[in-house]
């Protein structure tokens, strides 16, 4: 049993120095919290964690776009509720409100802005990267009130919330795209 903690940390410590990852002090490889928060690991990129973090969480809308819209909204109120606890814990352990590193909330974002495919059932790549984009466009330029919410809500609340509401805005920017026909 030693041997093999031993040998998961000596991968752990290579995969990390070949990839140039920098594990930030006080996060634990052995709290499932920390993982999610990190995204499975995507916040951990040295570029651009919270691009890599959404990225993932458009691939992991694949399988989730198969659930039937009502069982979506479900995942969605589940993954926000999740979010909120992991990123709090998270944050508090690392002692950094929203670390760039914790990514859990562009997973939610992401998924909040490609519910328009869900309740449509419309499938296809272009949809997705409008999605992708409208995204990482309000969750980067932080228009009001998500800059507001950045800024005045603190916790997991305040580190998921503004990242709902980019979504919700990207989401209706897809919405409208798909109202309009342009794909």
């Amino acid at each position: 049993m030693a041997r093999t903690a031993s040998f998961r940390v000596y991968w752990f410590k290579r995969v990390s120095t070949l990839l140039n990852i920098r594990i930030p002090p006080g996060f634990d490889r052995h709290n499932p919290s920390h993982w999610l928060a990190f995204g499975l690991g995507s916040g951990f990129s040295p570029y651009a964690p919270g691009t890599m973090g959404s990225l993932l969480g458009v691939v992991l809308f694949a399988p989730l776009s198969l659930l039937p819209w009502l069982s979506y909204l479900a995942w969605l109120l589940f993954s926000v509720m999740l979010g909120i606890y992991v990123c709090e814990e998270t944050s508090r352990d690392l002692g950094v409100h929203d670390h760039p590193g914790i990514v859990f909330d562009e997973f939610v974002g992401q998924w909040l802005a490609l519910l328009p495919l869900v309740l449509t059932g419309h499938h296809g790549l272009l949809p997705l990267v409008a999605g992708f984009i409208l995204f990482r466009f309000f969750d980067i330029l932080k228009p009001w009130p998500i800059r507001w919410m950045d800024k005045h809500i603190g916790g997991g609340v305040g580190i998921m919330m503004d990242d709902v509401a980019a979504g919700l805005l990207a989401a209706a920017g897809v919405m409208l795209l798909l109202i309009r026909g342009y794909y």
